[in-house]
Parts: C-alpha cells; sequence; structure tokens
C-alpha cells in the first residue's frame, strides 16, 4: 500500500511540474474558454468528408507515434479520435500539445476525415487546454472494478465505466417520462415538507433531526403520503410528488436509507383504477426509454439471467391465494399458534419470525421471503390484511383484508397503492391501533383535515430506484443510485 502511495504521489507531482511549465509558457488551462460547435456523437453522426468542427471533453486514450498522436477525447454523448500532427501543429503548439495526460479537458477544432481502419476522426489544426488533471485515471481506466472505489468515488466510475453513465442518463429519462405521463394526464406536481414534526405515511424508524430556531426536534420523512392528502382535501384531485424519503433502517441490495419515491394521488379513482396507471405508466416509460416491453437481465459475461414480460395485462392475484398455494390450503383455518409452527418449523422461517411477531406478520413474512422473491413477471398482488395498511379502505367482500395492491416485479414490490382511507372516524381508530394508543404518535393536523372531508380517492406509490433496477437490469440499488450510503471512512 505505501508503495503504491508513493507511486501515485510521483505521478501527481509529475502533472504538477507539466501545469507548471505549462504556466511558465503563458497557458493556464483554468483560465482557458473554449466553445464546441457540436458534440463528439453529433460530429460522427454528422460525418461529411472535410467539415470543420469543434469539440471538447475529456481525454481518455492517447497513441503516440512520434511526429503524430492519436487520442480519444470523450464527452457525455460519447468518443471520437482526434489525430495530431507536428508538421501541421508547429514545433510551439506540439511541444505544449505533449503536456497532455490522460484525464485532461481540451477543445479541439479540424476537419472530419476517415482513417485507413475506418475510424472517424478529427484531423488536428488547433486545441485549447480546459483543464488539466493532477491525478492519473483508475489503473484499469475502462471497466473500474473495485466495487468500494466504484461507489465512494462515483465520478472515478463514470470517467471509466461509460456503460455506468449510461444508466444514470436512463434514470433521467425514466424521470422525465414518467412526470410526461402524469402530466398528460392532468396530474399537478407538488412539494412538500421534508421535514415533519411527526413523521407518518409508513411504518418505519425516522432520522431526527434539531430545528434549534425552533427549540424542537424534526424528524426526516419516511413518506410523502399524509401532506399529499391534505391537498386532495384542498381540492386539488390529481396530485403527485417525487422526492426523497428516508428510514432509518438496515442497508441491503434492495434498501438505501435515502431513496427516492414517486406517490400520486386521484380523487374519485380506487385500488382498481390504480392499477391502470401503475401498468400504463410503466409500460408508457418502457415504450419511451427502452423502445421495448421486453426487458432482459444479463450477467456480467452478458448472458441472459432473467426475461420480464411488461406486455399488460398483468396478473393479479390474491394474498391470500398466494399464501395457500405456498403454506398449504388450511394456512388460514388454523389456530395462530399453529401457523407460526409452521412457518418456523415446516418452512424453515426461524430467522425470520421474531419472538414478538403478531399472527399478520408472520403470514407476512412467509409472503416476503418465500413467494415476493418467484414474482418476477408482473403482478398484482391484491387484498392485503388490514392490519399492513392502516391507510386504506377495508374490502368489502372480506373486511379482514383492505382494498390494497403490491405491484411486484423482478421479485420485489415496486408499488403498493389503494383506496384511501377517507372516514376520518375510522381513520383515527386504525392510527390509534398502529401507534399502540401513544396519542403523541398522531398527526392530528392531518386527522383534522380529513374531518374537513376528503373526497374517496386512489393513491400509489413506486419505488423510482426499485424501478430503475428492473428497467435497467440491474441487480443492487447502489447501481441505480449515484452516491449510494456508505460507512464513511
Amino acid at each position: 500500500m505505501e508503495q503504491q502511495q508513493h507511486s501515485l504521489d510521483t505521478l501527481i507531482e509529475q502533472r504538477k511540474a507539466k501545469l507548471a511549465a505549462l504556466r511558465a509558457k503563458g497557458i493556464d488551462p483554468f483560465k482557458n474558454k473554449f466553445t464546441p460547435s457540436e458534440t463528439c456523437h453529433a460530429a460522427r453522426s454528422n460525418y461529411t468528408e472535410g467539415r470543420e468542427v469543434a469539440v471538447a471533453g475529456r481525454i481518455t486514450a492517447h497513441r503516440d507515434m512520434g511526429k503524430s498522436m492519436f487520442i480519444n477525447v470523450r464527452d457525455q454523448s460519447g468518443a471520437i479520435q482526434v489525430y495530431a500532427q507536428k508538421n501541421v501543429l508547429g514545433d510551439e503548439q506540439w511541444d505544449i500539445f505533449t503536456h497532455l495526460d490522460l484525464g485532461d479537458f481540451i477543445g479541439v477544432r479540424g476537419t472530419l476525415f476517415t482513417t485507413k481502419t475506418g475510424e472517424i476522426s478529427v484531423k488536428l489544426a488547433g486545441f485549447t487546454i480546459l483543464a488539466k488533471s493532477l491525478r492519473p485515471p483508475p489503473a484499469k481506466y475502462y471497466g473500474l472494478e473495485d466495487t468500494e472505489i466504484r461507489y465512494r468515488q462515483r465520478y472515478l466510475d463514470l470517467i471509466a465505466n461509460p456503460p455506468v453513465k449510461d444508466v444514470f442518463l436512463m434514470r433521467s429519462e425514466i424521470i422525465r417520462e414518467i412526470r410526461n405521463f402524469l402530466h398528460d394526464r392532468g396530474f399537478v406536481e407538488v412539494e412538500t415538507p421534508m421535514m415533519q414534526a411527526i413523521p407518518g405515511g409508513a411504518a418505519a424508524q425516522p432520522f431526527v433531526t434539531r430545528h434549534n430556531a425552533l427549540g424542537c426536534n424534526f424528524y426526516l420523512r419516511i413518506a410523502l403520503e399524509l401532506y399529499l392528502k391534505r391537498l386532495l382535501v384542498g381540492g386539488i384531485d390529481r396530485v403527485f410528488e417525487i422526492g426523497r424519503n428516508f428510514r432509518n433502517e438496515g442497508l441491503s441490495r434492495k434498501h438505501n436509507p435515502e431513496f427516492t419515491m414517486l406517490e400520486a394521488y386521484q380523487a374519485y379513482g380506487d385500488y382498481e383504477s390504480m392499477m391502470d396507471l401503475v401498468q400504463g405508466m410503466v409500460c408508457h416509460v418502457a415504450e419511451r426509454v427502452l423502445d421495448t416491453l421486453t426487458i432482459e437481465h444479463k450477467d456480467a459475461e452478458g448472458k441472459v439471467t432473467k426475461t420480464i414480460d411488461l406486455k399488460p395485462p398483468w396478473r393479479r392475484a390474491k394474498y391470500k391465494d398466494l399464501v395457500r398455494e405456498k403454506a398449504g390450503a388450511d394456512w388460514f383455518d388454523v389456530t395462530p399458534a399453529e401457523r407460526r409452527r409452521r412457518a418456523i418449523e415446516d418452512l424453515k422461517l426461524s430467522g425470520d419470525i421474531g419472538t414478538n411477531y403478531e399472527d399478520f406478520e408472520v403470514t407476512g413474512a412467509v409472503f416476503e421471503k418465500l413467494i415476493e422473491p418467484t414474482l418476477i413477471q408482473p403482478t398484482f398482488v391484491t387484498h392485503l390484511p388490514k392490519e399492513l395498511v392502516p391507510l386504506a379502505k377495508l374490502s368489502a367482500e372480506d373486511p379482514t383484508t383492505v382494498e390494497v395492491f403490491e405491484c411486484c416485479i423482478n421479485g420485489q414490490e415496486i408499488a403498493p397503492a389503494y383506496t384511501e382511507q377517507n372516514d376520518p372516524i375510522e381513520q383515527r381508530e386504525r392510527l390509534q391501533h398502529q401507534a399502540g394508543g401513544e396519542q403523541q404518535k398522531l398527526d392530528e393536523d392531518f386527522l383534522i383535515a380529513l374531518e374537513h372531508g376528503m373526497p374517496p380517492a386512489g393513491g400509489m406509490g413506486m419505488g423510482i430506484d426499485r424501478l430503475c433496477m428492473m428497467l435497467l437490469g440491474q441487480e443492487s440499488i447502489r447501481d441505480v443510485i449515484l452516491f449510494p450510503q456508505l460507512k464513511p471512512k
């Protein structure tokens, strides 16, 4: 390790010496300006022999051939090869050109031509150094594989691995198309507080922060729900928000403490209208961004490991029916004690059943551990136990369940949705039960809002990170979040 650090220090000093030499010649890269005429991709796409172009980007490769040199210049759109000749630039400019390193930013002017190997290139007529990289790029410039470096120094990952950058550019397109889809259907985008006096809308451990001026604690929100429903009360009939939620819980392949959610609420809708919304939106996004409804996930060697078919209609299955298929047809007919015994002994879930688990939580563990991971193709799992979702309406056909679905794709929940509870008396009772009778945990302002009258509505939440994992073939949530949470060094 010491030897590596010494080698790195030597390279940094060499680059600093080159910067000093440039400044001695009256050239300060950090004060130069350059305006590209187009992107590297546009220059390649709009090829005409001899056409003049001006492009800029980072130097990602070079081949020194003595009195000539090939370099690759890369911007966000892609890369283009540049051919430099000493007899064209002249001795002084050629000397300056030799002070360039991998990682430097440069603006180049020249004409397009095609090399003998068929590579579209720029024949260099002039250049401007725009930034000097004082640290060398990763040793394996293309294909940076050290996971720790990739996540801690994402900028190196983006430089070294163009496919990684493509994932995040497509993530941006996915969010844009979600907004387009909802705007086209009359939904209004809003922003609600991230710091809340009472965290609500989900059962999760919040992060606590202190507001010095007000002299009280606040909580980073765990869900968007309760403030968006206040807007239904206020007369905004179709509303949505895309924003960050924060849950002070564990990290895993599917979980990051800070994550992005979409929540949307539609007056006069219900959980079935939300099914139509979710199915239509995901298909719209896939077709617009990926140009296909068939999603392939591949391993490191490019072999297809799973194929997800998004073509509608998507499967619908009741929660209890799926549990019966896995745990036995009489699962809901036996005693809670027998259900617990079966889960632990027969289904081998001893490590997943807490000693204080209530009966519905035992069944929930069976679903989460043994059923949900098998739901690779889009599935609306409907009619969940009422204890799981205190903000939803009871099902008329089975009052032990609520009018809810969880949309599962790729073995994980992508979007829960339900027919929203708008009875303020029933809502208060169910929130009190969830809070264990602790009055201070109730969001009284939300309950007062309901007492002013909220229209019947359907509401849904969608995990943007998990949606991106599914659409972009990524198996870890860290690979779709630019800067995932890590333990500080």
